[in-house]
């Protein structure tokens, strides 16, 4: 299920003109007269705090609009052609991708570039949403979640075509002095200046472990899950995963490190009442694996050694307080007007706290 509104006016766009465009490119859309007033209904997509997504309703021909938001924003984020890129080469090893239908690179006609996807209609599972599976279907969710991870970082990188896509070993020395560098960019008064563990972070790199497509943003509300699959008896199936545009080639266990500071345990609420609030996706259900958990499926099926652990949870707090930090610096200087930024400075805190807390074991 994914949560629908109209489209804020700050994130409107010239329909008409990509309607005009697009029929350029895809040739099975209804005809105009066939339209309410011509043109697609436009829904936006309310979830998400990075690339703005849209629905376009055709009558029963819909698609998905993605583009970047209006505003400053770091020099490789909210690259629409990474995503094509990615989602292109990827697709033929690791089918759980939309079908790109067209790219557009002219930022005349709505004034950014934008691409278009198919629409899959599945369900996302949400905090909110999810309170229906059993302990045993959210224990089949968490395995699906891993495996397919660990299909993603097992792509051939040399048959998917994207050998020369990434920048080569030392991944890990750029994404802390780049994350870094980010966050002292991006910071705002109200937030700490997070020295502490951007120093740490720097004395303790370990080497890269391997070079694999790795998705950057892996979390279950970014993939669609088969809705007949969640039914009980049945096993969960991933029919899409979406929200590319972090995509590369890299260490997977900054991957994994990244995208299980979203993760939180059930343990968490009583541990950390302020990490909990930051809750995405209904990985605290009974039933869901724990971090730990994940980490230990994940490196029995990919053979690699948790002995840096600490690193890489400290680095993907560290990560996810800079993306963050990045949208509240947004938000403070009036380029977005989103409520749900509103929350972001003292998320940021908790995060670098954690964060601290991460380095020392603890």
């Amino acid at each position: 299920m994914s949560i629908q509104s109209r489209v804020r006016d700050e994130d409107s766009f010239d329909v008409a003109a990509m309607d005009r465009w697009l029929r350029t490119q895809v040739s099975d859309l209804p005809d105009a007269h066939e339209l309410p007033d011509g043109l697609p209904q436009v829904t936006q997509f309310t979830r998400g705090a990075s690339n703005l997504t849209y629905r376009l309703s055709y009558g029963g021909h819909d698609l998905v609009l993605r583009r970047p938001p209006a505003g400053t924003k770091a020099a490789s984020a909210h690259d629409m052609g990474r995503e094509v890129h990615v989602i292109n080469h990827v697709r033929d090893q690791f089918p759980y991708v939309p079908r790109i239908d067209a790219y557009c690179t002219d930022d005349s006609v709505i004034g950014s570039p934008f691409y278009v996807m198919e629409y899959l209609d599945g369900t996302i599972l949400r905090p909110e949403s999810a309170d229906a599976l059993t302990s045993d279907q959210a224990r089949d969710v968490g395995r699906v979640y891993v495996d397919r991870w660990a299909d993603l970082h097992s792509v051939d990188v040399d048959r998917a075509g994207l050998s020369d896509w990434g920048k080569g070993p030392g991944y890990v020395d750029r994404q802390v002095s780049g994350w870094s560098e980010r966050y002292r960019k991006a910071r705002t008064p109200d937030v700490p200046d997070g020295e502490n563990v951007i120093n740490w972070l720097a004395d303790n790199r370990p080497s890269d472990v391997a070079a694999c497509v790795i998705h950057g943003d892996w979390r279950l509300d970014n993939m669609i899950m088969d809705t007949h699959s969640l039914e009980p008896g049945n096993q969960p199936t991933i029919i899409g995963v979406l929200d590319w545009e972090m995509a590369t080639i890299g260490d997977p266990l900054m991957d994994v490190g990244a995208a299980l500071a979203y993760w939180i345990d059930s343990t968490d609420i009583d541990i950390d009442p302020a990490f909990a609030a930051l809750k995405r996706q209904p990985s605290d259900l009974p039933g869901m694996p724990t971090r730990e958990s994940i980490v230990e499926q994940y490196s029995a099926r990919m053979g690699f050694t948790t002995a840096h652990w600490a690193f890489y949870e400290t680095y993907g707090l560290f990560r996810l307080a800079v993306i963050l930090q990045q949208i509240w610096a947004r938000f403070v200087a009036g380029q977005t007007t989103n409520p749900a930024f509103a929350p972001f400075g003292q998320a940021v805190q908790v995060l670098l706290d954690r964060a601290a807390r991460a380095r020392q074991g603890g």
